[in-house]
């Protein structure tokens, strides 16, 4: 019997929770043998919660732990490029989290690293495996749509998990950086990962002006060869919980998904209870708890896909270079909105800090041109 593929995590907080829970739906393809966080006690108690038997609190130390394979990077975007670069020179494949890096030197550079070392670059898109979302595309794929013309893809919530989101230092752009990634990639994704032609964006900083320098609200367009058209809605500003979905439009029909609603409870409670869905603030009044929620977002059947891959089963579906393209689509999101105009793709300026400074410094993104 082939053997399960052994994993270390980079990080602790929530996306480290949904990947090692994620593993463990999936026993037969993969364990966690190690945790890694910086943050003191939090790689301890993280180990001790899943029940994995090594922590560390230097990640590079991990690195060098033989027993590991893969590792799964869930630490801030900021840091991503470094820990990719570093776990192919110790031999480890790896799955990075949205969005790939923060500039486009850096994912080259990631992509240069595994190349060079003979390991996987996997890109961590969970919307690739969200069942509904596969079905839509399945159906797509069988010409049940006839020529799709419009895809949607929303993600709205009441902001991210960790403080660090808010620092555009850390992370590189607002709202768009964080949720636009995911439907840049779907839409992507969903027509066949054909060439972009141009993107156009519109943001702003509608409520979390105190908090972040980043963009809470994000419109993007994205126009494909074939005419088609992606749009992409990225909010910080929706409290009540986590609502994501899709609309696909073709010239013989169109289908809708809502990702958790058809998976959700319809509940009132005058006193509240544990959990709903997440980002629900309260469980008070009319709420929608969740079932299944890991398996709705896609994240157990992305982990068993990556892990087949470390196996040579499978061909990964998202890649480096899947990361790179949303990278691109980022950049130009963010000039567009800086200069008020559609960006026509390819559009890779050199020497940009961070995505945001394109909407924030106009100039930048006018001298790219």
């Amino acid at each position: 019997m082939v053997s399960k593929v052994r994993i270390g995590i980079v990080g602790s907080r929530f996306q480290a929770d949904c990947i090692a829970t994620s593993v463990k739906a999936m026993p037969e393809e993969m364990e966690v043998v190690a945790v890694a966080s910086p943050t003191k006690g939090n790689a301890e108690a993280f180990a001790q919660r899943h029940a994995i038997p090594r922590f560390y609190s230097d990640y590079r130390e991990m690195l060098s732990d033989p027993e590991i394979e893969m590792i799964s990077i869930t630490a801030p975007n900021r840091l991503h490029a470094q820990m990719t670069i570093d776990a192919a020179r110790a031999g480890k494949h790896v799955v990075c989290e949205k969005p790939l890096c923060v500039t486009l030197e850096e994912a080259d550079a990631m992509i240069d690293a595994c190349a060079k070392a003979g390991v996987l670059l996997m890109y961590a898109e969970e919307l690739f495996f969200a069942p509904k979302y596969v079905k839509a595309k399945q159906m797509a794929d069988e010409g049940a749509f006839g020529r799709i013309h419009l895809v949607k893809q929303g993600e709205k919530h009441s902001g991210p998990h960790s403080e660090w989101f808010w620092d555009v230092n850390q992370s590189g752009g607002g709202a768009l950086m964080d949720l636009g990634c995911h439907g840049i990639a779907f839409c992507w994704w969903f027509l066949g990962k054909q060439k972009i032609k141009s993107v156009y964006a519109q943001l702003s900083t509608q409520v979390n002006a105190a908090r972040t320098q980043g963009d809470d609200e994000a419109i993007t367009i994205i126009e494909f060869e074939n005419g088609a058209v992606g749009m992409v809605e990225s909010s910080w500003n929706r409290p009540g919980g986590m609502d994501d979905s899709i609309e696909v439009f073709g010239d013989k029909g169109q289908t809708y998904a809502d990702m958790l609603m058809g998976n959700a409870l319809p509940t009132y409670s005058e006193v509240g209870f544990g959990y709903a869905v997440e980002k629900a603030a309260s469980t008070k009044g009319w709420t929608y708890p969740v079932f299944e929620e890991h398996w709705n977002y896609g994240f157990p059947q992305e982990m068993r896909h990556f892990a087949r891959c470390v196996r040579g089963k499978e061909t990964p579906i998202s890649d480096g270079e899947t990361g790179r393209v949303v990278q691109e689509v980022l950049y130009a999101a963010y000039a567009s909105a800086g200069l008020g105009r559609k960006i026509a793709l390819p559009f890779r300026p050199r020497g940009i800090a961070k995505p945001i400074d394109l909407w924030k410094k106009p100039e930048l993104a006018r001298a790219a041109l």
